[in-house]
């Protein structure tokens, strides 16, 4: 029913036309049942009348049934492409500390995995409301032909798909066990990308984690999911059998209770014969219904837990038209709440930047540069304190402006291959100046945008992110460690020549460094120590 209601979200007409044409695919399989039967049963009948009747039922039958199908998947490919879209817009609207919470493992497995479930199993959906379009109206037509017959097959199919539900039940309790450790193995998995460094250099610690980590939440998936799948596996088998034991029913036992017609039992048994396919067809479906009900439950789940939290939908520019204004940060504080490591709190601490200012962040790791730094420019808002720009106090509702500010390269940085969202005359040739000014026009070119090759060493690719940053031109620059990956030679030029011509051309820039040989270039320096200023 949710993933019913989830495609009903997208279009109530058509999904009302599709059920419509579904049905009246499904009544045109029964009334062709029905003239096979009355020609089987009556041979003199007019056949020259039934057979054009028959070839008439056909059409109508062939065309309902693909419209139906038709509506349905394109229905169903329509709601995956707004989930995709919503859900994606739903994170970038995520403030930063929220989605650190939740973490990578879980919203990739959102991302990926859950979005391609639904995918698998809105495919099924058409081909399922015809199959039971069918069903209906093939029931329909032995309700017809004889209610004491009728009653006795739906209290046996009755029992039968009581017990499939059971089953059915079970099979879902151990998707959603599964879907729970498929967010610890993609935790594993990051473990195996991002530190594989490590791995490689300790190896009692990548046997540990293999052992104890990997290989136990692996197992637990798999065990999970071989139970489910042994369940779905029996459950479709029985289905299978169920026409059977129903033709056994029609066949020795029911004429042994009560007198039934050779007419009525041949067009039985027909009928039943008939709706088997459509019926394993359902069955056989069941199981991946669940596994996308599991996964629509974990994307719904997360989206509202984004959605609680989304930022406020404001992206227009605070005015200050050449940045001739401060920033103040007043007593400004933020704590982490960690099962591991306790509380850090950062602050409280007053803080404030001037235009064409050089500022220095220093302090050892773990003293709170780099949440400082979040919390300076936006993405992290401060748990106590104020905010102001140009004198004025900053909302919550102002800080995706305030963030339009900002141009940032941070220790983990990321590459786009495309200069997105640059919007300047003769881009590539004003990005190829830069390319030489940061002496990699022999390593890159840029062409409509689109930078020729991201393969560099870190140290050239820091100096690509630096090419973003100076193409964006914002008033306000921070670079988080950015020179910890460059030459000693590159390394000055950054010190000496790049940021002195950031300030003098009034941009006021902010950097985090270990570099006590170049603090004295600094207007001013904010020395951190477990989260406060002493300096």
């Amino acid at each position: 029913m949710n993933l019913i209601t989830f495609l009903l979200r997208s279009s109530w007409a058509t999904v009302a036309i599709a059920i419509f044409t579904g049905g009246l695919s499904g009544a045109g399989s029964a009334l062709l049942l029905a003239s096979i039967n009355a020609a089987i049963s009556h041979p003199n009948q007019n056949t020259h009348q039934l057979l054009l009747s028959f070839i008439g039922l056909a059409i109508i039958t062939l065309i309902s049934g693909s419209g139906s199908q038709i509506l349905l998947a394109q229905l169903s490919q329509q709601a995956i492409y707004k989930m995709r879209l919503q859900l994606s817009h739903s994170i970038l609207a995520c403030p930063l500390r929220r989605l650190e919470e939740l973490g990578a493992n879980r919203i990739l497995a959102t991302l990926t995995d859950d979005i391609d479930a639904i995918s698998n199993t809105v495919l099924n959906i058409p081909f399922m409301c015809v199959s039971g379009a069918l069903v209906i109206g093939c029931l329909g037509y032995l309700a017809w032909l004889s209610w004491g017959v009728f009653l006795t097959t739906l209290a046996v199919l009755g029992v039968a798909i009581g017990l499939i539900q059971l089953m059915l039940n079970h099979v879902y309790a151990l998707l959603r066990l599964a879907r729970n450790q498929q967010d610890l193995l993609f935790k594993h998995f990051r473990s195996i990308t991002d530190g594989i460094k490590e791995l490689k250099l300790h190896t009692p610690r990548r046997n540990v984690f293999l052992n104890e980590d990997l290989k136990i939440t692996a197992a637990t998936f798999r065990d999970y999911e071989v139970r489910a799948e042994s369940i779905a596996a029996v459950t479709t088998n029985f289905s299978s059998l169920l026409f059977f034991g129903i033709l056994g029913v029609l066949v020795f036992g029911l004429p042994q209770l009560t007198h039934i017609t050779t007419p009525v039992l041949s067009a039985y048994v027909l009928t039943i014969t008939y709706l088997a396919r459509p019926i394993e067809s359902i069955m056989s479906v069941l199981p991946a219904l669940s596994r996308g009900d599991v996964a629509l439950k974990k994307i719904e789940e997360l989206g509202l837990s984004l959605a609680s939290q989304a930022e406020p939908a404001n992206v227009a520019v605070l005015s200050s038209p050449l940045f001739q204004h401060q920033i103040d940060l007043l007593d400004i504080s933020h704590t982490y709440h960690t099962d591991q490591e306790g509380e850090f709190t950062l602050g409280p601490m007053s803080l404030s930047f001037q235009p064409g200012e050089l500022v220095f962040i220093v302090g050892g790791n773990g003293s709170g540069k780099s949440t400082l730094a979040k919390l300076i420019v936006g993405l992290y808002a401060p748990e106590s304190g104020t905010m102001r720009w140009d004198g004025k106090t900053l909302t919550d509702g102002d800080l995706s402006a305030y963030r339009q500010l900002f141009s940032a390269v941070f220790s983990d940085f990321y590459l786009f291959e495309r200069l997105l969202g640059i919007q300047l005359e003769n881009l590539d040739n004003q990005a190829q100046q830069y390319l030489q000014k940061l002496q990699l026009e022999h390593k890159v070119r840029v062409s409509e945008g689109v930078l020729s090759t991201l393969e560099l060493s870190q140290g050239q690719r820091k100096r690509l992110a630096l090419l973003t940053a100076y193409l964006e031109d914002r008033p306000i620059y921070l670079f988080d460690e950015w020179a910890s990956d460059q030459d000693p030679f590159f390394r000055e030029i950054f010190y000496k020549q790049l940021l002195l011509e950031l300030k003098q051309q009034g941009k006021t820039v902010l950097v985090i460094s270990h570099d006590d040989r170049y603090f004295d270039l600094a207007d001013q320096l904010i020395k951190l120590e477990y989260g406060q200023r002493i300096a």
